[in-house]
């Protein structure tokens, strides 16, 4: 290759395009410059000598003629649009090209051998111009690098000077998917793939990929670690993408279009990595399970927003494909099961236009069981069917399990477990027509999956894997977090921001509370019972559906989402509330509405919007604020018919494809539990968050605001109800490597424990006949009316048992044994069962033993105790204790107990017994400088010295107070020497409350002047210079210290105000260094020191860990 030049000491876009090209060759590709390749006319596309002897190698019995007639056919290929073009010469690429021989035998003739890779002709050119013609002037175009194979160029690549600031990226995507399609669309026709880059971004798309859509590739073997240096971009997507090997298989497999009669929507795709390395690993695992016969084909965490409906779609294809030798598999069948209808009709909406790329025939959506049993009946392979898990587990009206027994099944579940997991454990009670009481006997999933597919085998797509997800398909095969995401564009970035409507109860109140669950659970309240209250009272009405507190809330609402809008009037920001039950969302509504009643005016778009006739068509008029939930049978007249009554499902597919319309009046929506998993707008910006949530629904809840979109850097939550703890957790386990599967050796404990009491349970039955039980085709409702009588013999028993607890062994009754066998049953039961591996006698055991505990309970004079009972209870306690604040930013806001205020001290005069007095301070004091120590680090250390000597001393003082001393001047003595100690203390206090509130007089904010402190101190320990002290108002100020003080704060307040910054490792390091970088851009210390650098960063360390959560 021509030797790199140097022109005048500046590093040139062509120098980066030759380093470019070296690494091309560097993998296998040969070069060629531009101007060296024989062409006829600067109009043509292909290389005539490398097409024809790739043809005639392929196939030495054809003619020369017969050569060029193919050649010809390629060059001169035509269809109704240019991008129905591309569409049918990249299906010639991969499929072959009909020919018919000069003796009229028809036949496939391959133009890419993608068996035998040394076959095939890799060039790279670069600089090659095209010709074209405009307003019937001669012009010409010049790609900068471009990828031929076989003599037709498959990639084009765009590359932007390194060294130069103003040279970006996006002018790269510009110069292909604008002038080149406008004034070369014949070069393109032939060139699905696309790649951008100026040295430090280096982007993958294909010639109709939008902008946004580009993406790094950060790896390139199956195990290896994904790359997240912006220098290793160019490097790993030469090796991952264009080493011709990999080049040929993504290029086979990994493009995706539409079906050709779809060509207008102009859609294709090429894979991002995580997609390739995951369907190419759980190929591998399938292929490995349906050999093996284990039935288990793996489990895939994706993150929310990363693309997996594309990921299955490129998995179905390498297995209709390229499964071939493989006798087991052959040609499969797919079935998809998804966990509600909305992700049925996306699902829907991908695979039924993809029937030529997924090339396994039918794809429908199944009715139900039956549909589907005569489906798969009626064919040997092929086929691609969408079922929700509903229809699939209903056994209604379909009583056998079986569905098929091929063993080229595969099922692909699209977080459908979850929904099934609590549902399959216990014993389903219902009433049939007459009223009568039923009791059916659960399954769990991989267990329904087992019956009705014996032979198949299961894989799992979750973005929020939970332990029983691996347990039903099996270990990990390959991950792709939400940190990962981020850090590849794919998705936005999600802030943070509390904005806590505060409810306070009196920590007395809390306690006994506590007090009345532990009383619920000693008098035989289950576990579920009690867990179930719990989880009601936290967000129950009457604390979040409070009217003042509506009202606070609509108002914060309103204003921010205004103010937030205003900030950016070009871009459209769509917002989700999200509360915990439709009657508070409801509420919400209704105050909104009297609040602001122009939000409600029906119309097609908002005010300032501009929209073309068109546009304005496929709008309906629509209010700008909607709620969409269910109805609920026993909804109130109003509610239950804004819901749409009868016609709740239609009202929410037209609420659906409204909220989608970028241009629709309708921006904010108001939800419960629809719409907030799997729901994808790219526009909404905001979620307003009024709902307890944790692990992986939180997640699922906040995604909905990650989404790309034009102009959008981030999404924002802003939460009402304080749920950072739990979004910190959840973080950790779904943002980063935390694994959430049992191991085998969990669940074989688990299991042999289970079977251990369970065993115990039926000796205890030794005289009761449990055989009814285990009958499967017992009658449901003899099965209720079995249970109840089981209940009765427990009752009955006048045994007494030994039984191991806390307090040792203690004889108890029957009752009592049974009961606590059947709770340690349970907890084993918990993690052993979704696995499957349980027999149908132990499941069918276990749910009745339980079931008949449930009974025990309840007729054991303690069946008031249920949950219904314990929240009316708690409610009632809770309605005494509430103390309401005004909804306020948490940042902004003080602690919950002021121990400054005057109340607080008013409290403490109260008290009249000196020493008791003297305990609360210090009590009070230690809990204060503790918390004051997560902002303060310095400040909290002095004071807490403080304390700790005025506790000394008043120790030291009671000593000398000897027993010989008369009683009551020994009285004397201790008060005097209590009453100086609490005097201390109460100096103490002062002095703290002086120091806490000099920020203000500073112009420091309480946080500001904790940085602001370690940098004076630091200055003064190390005997340094940094500004001037002058006194003010009475307080000591520096200005320099203060201004560098509000500098590292503000860059503290940047990072932390993403949702995973904590557990984000990248972004604690940047922020680090970003704030050594500051501290010496400005001088501190005028000399290089670590140990001061080292004491800053164990301030904002300190800060970081106890930010406000």
């Amino acid at each position: 290759m021509t030797r790199l030049k140097e022109y005048h000491g500046h590093y040139c876009e062509f120098e980066y395009e030759y380093a470019f090209i070296a690494f091309l060759e560097a993998v296998g590709w040969n070069y060629s410059s531009g101007n060296k390749i024989s062409r006829v006319s600067k109009r043509d596309v292909l290389i005539e000598d490398d097409f024809k002897k790739f043809i005639a190698d392929a196939n030495p019995d054809l003619t020369e003629d017969e050569v060029t007639q193919v050649y010809d056919m390629v060059r001169l290929v035509g269809a109704e649009s240019d991008f129905a073009t591309l569409h049918k010469v990249y299906g010639w690429m991969v499929n072959g090209i009909q020919f018919a021989t000069q003796d009229g035998t028809p036949r496939m003739i391959s133009l890419i051998n993608f068996e035998q890779q040394d076959k095939n002709i890799f060039r790279v050119v670069n600089q090659l111009t095209f010709e074209y013609t405009n307003n019937g002037q001669k012009e010409n175009r010049r790609p900068d690098v471009l990828l031929y194979v076989n003599g037709m160029p498959l990639c084009v690549i765009e590359l932007k000077n390194p060294a130069d600031a103003n040279a970006k990226i996006y002018d790269a995507w510009e110069q292909i998917n604008i002038r080149y399609w406008r004034d070369i669309p014949h070069l393109l026709h032939y060139c699905p793939l696309a790649c951008i880059s100026d040295g430090v971004k280096t982007r993958l798309g294909t010639v109709r990929t939008p902008y946004e859509h580009f993406y790094a590739w950060r790896r390139v073997d199956d195990d290896d670690k994904i790359s997240t240096s912006p220098f290793e971009e160019t490097n790993t997507m030469i090796q991952g993408v264009y080493a011709p090997e990999r080049f040929l298989e993504i290029f086979r497999d990994y493009i995706y279009f539409q079906d050709s009669i779809y060509d207008n929507d102009e859609i294709e795709i090429v894979c991002r990595y995580p997609q390739f390395f995951a369907a190419r690993l759980l190929k591998q695992s399938i292929v490995k399970s349906v050999v093996e016969k284990s039935g288990k084909g793996g489990t895939y965490f994706g993150a929310t927003g990363c693309g997996k409906t594309y990921t299955m779609a490129f998995l179905a294809r390498q297995l209709s494909l390229r499964c071939t030798d493989i006798p087991q598999i052959g040609s499969p069948t797919i079935i998809l099961i998804v966990d509600r209808e909305e992700l049925q009709k996306q699902g829907a909406k991908l695979f039924t236009k993809s029937k030529e790329f997924l090339n396994m025939g039918e794809v429908s959506i199944v009715k139900n069981r039956a549909h589907l049993r005569q489906e798969l009946g009626a064919r040997q392979s092929g086929g691609f069917y969408i079922c929700t898990i509903q229809k699939f587990c209903d056994r209604e009206d379909d009583k056998i399990g079986l569905i098929n027994d091929r063993q080229n099944i595969i099922c692909f579940s699209d977080e459908a477990h979850r929904t099934q997991i609590e549902h399959s454990k216990k014993i389903q009670f219902s009433k049939d027509a007459d009223e009568n009481m039923k009791a059916m006997i659960s399954k769990p999933y991989a267990k329904v999956l087992k019956e009705a597919f014996p032979n198949a085998t299961f894989v799992g797509f979750t973005g929020t894997p939970i332990a029983e997800t691996y347990q039903t398909f099996g270990e990990e095969i390959d991950r792709y977090t939400m940190d990962q995401a981020v850090a590849d564009e794919l998705t936005v970035s999600i802030k943070y921001h509390p904005r806590i409507a505060k409810v306070l109860l009196d920590d007395n109140k809390v306690k006994e509370i506590e007090d009345y669950y532990k009383i619920c659970a000693e008098e035989g309240a289950t576990y579920e019972d009690i867990e179930a209250s719990k989880k009601a009272m936290s967000s129950m009405e009457v604390i979040l559906g409070e009217p003042l507190r509506l009202e606070r809330l609509a108002t914060d609402i309103h204003n921010h989402y205004v103010a937030a809008c205003a900030d950016d009037p070009d871009r459209i920001q769509k917002a989700m509330i999200v509360c915990s039950n439709r009657k508070i969302a409801y509420a919400l509504l209704q105050i909104f509405k009297n609040k602001y009643p122009e939000w409600f005016e029906e119309k097609k778009v908002p005010d300032g919007i501009t929209v073309t006739k068109e546009e304005l068509k496929e709008l309906k008029p629509m209010p700008f604020m909607a709620m969409v939930a269910s109805v609920g049978k026993n909804d109130e007249k109003e509610m239950y018919n804004y819901l749409g009554g009868v016609q709740n499902s239609k009202r929410s597919e037209e609420l659906d494809a409204a909220f989608k319309q970028e241009k629709s009046n309708f921006h904010i929506v108001i939800v419960v539990d629809m719409w907030i998993t799997g729901f994808d707008v790219p526009s909404l910006t905001y979620l307003y968050n009024d709902k307890p949530l944790k692990k992986h629904l939180l997640i699922q809840t906040i995604s909905r605001v990650n989404r790309k979109y034009p102009g959008k850097e981030y999404g924002m939550v802003i939460d009402y109800i304080g749920i950072r703890d739990n979004m910190r957790q959840a973080m950790k386990v779904y943002g980063g490597d935390t694994s959430i599967a049992p191991t085998e050796d969990d669940v074989e404990q688990a299991t042999t424990v289970f079977r251990e009491e369970l065993e115990i349970l039926k000796n205890l039955f030794t005289d009761y006949d449990l055989k009814p039980f285990l009958n499967p085709d017992c009658d449901p409702m003899e099965r209720y009316k079995l249970l109840a009588k089981a209940a009765e013999y427990v009752f009955a028993s006048m045994e007494e048992l030994y039984l191991e607890g806390d307090r040792g062994t203690q004889k108890v009754s029957f009752k009592t044994y049974f009961l606590k066998t059947v709770k340690r049953m349970r907890a084993a039961y918990d993690v052993c069962q979704p696995s499957g591996e349980l027999g149908e006698e132990e499941s069918a055991l276990a749910q009745c033993f339980m079931a008949i505990a449930g009974f025990v309970r309840k007729m054991s004079g303690t069946s008031e105790v249920d949950t219904e009972t314990m929240n009316r209870t708690v409610s009632k306690m809770v309605e005494e204790a509430l103390k309401y604040n005004q909804v306020e930013s948490v940042l902004e806001g003080g602690e919950e107990e002021d121990i400054f205020s005057p109340e607080y001290f008013e409290k403490l005069s109260d008290v009249k017994m000196p020493a008791t007095k003297l305990e609360l301070l210090v009590k009070m004091l230690r809990k204060q400088i503790k918390e004051y120590g997560k902002v303060n680090q310095l400040a909290a250390k002095s004071f807490q010295e403080m304390l700790e000597k005025t506790i000394a001393e008043y120790q030291e003082r009671r000593k000398t107070v000897t027993a010989e001393e008369a009683g009551e001047a020994q009285e004397q003595a201790s008060e005097d020497i209590i009453k100086v100690a609490t005097e201390q203390a109460l100096e103490i206090l002062r002095q703290m409350n002086e120091n806490r509130e000099s920020f203000r007089k500073m112009g420091l904010t309480f946080e500001e002047k904790a940085f602001y402190d370690i940098l004076v101190a630091l200055r003064d320990q190390y005997n340094f210079e940094y500004g001037t002290d002058k006194e003010i108002d009475g307080v000591v100020i520096n200005d320099q210290c203060k201004s560098l003080a509000k500098k590292v704060k503000e860059i503290i307040d940047t990072k932390s105000s993403f949702a995973d910054w904590l557990n984000n490792q990248n972004v604690r390091n940047q922020l680090k260094l970003d704030i050594k970088l500051c501290l010496i851009r400005n001088g501190y210390p005028p000399k290089y020191s670590p140990e001061v650098f080292k004491k800053v960063m164990e301030q904002v360390e300190n800060f970081e860990e106890n930010a406000v959560k």
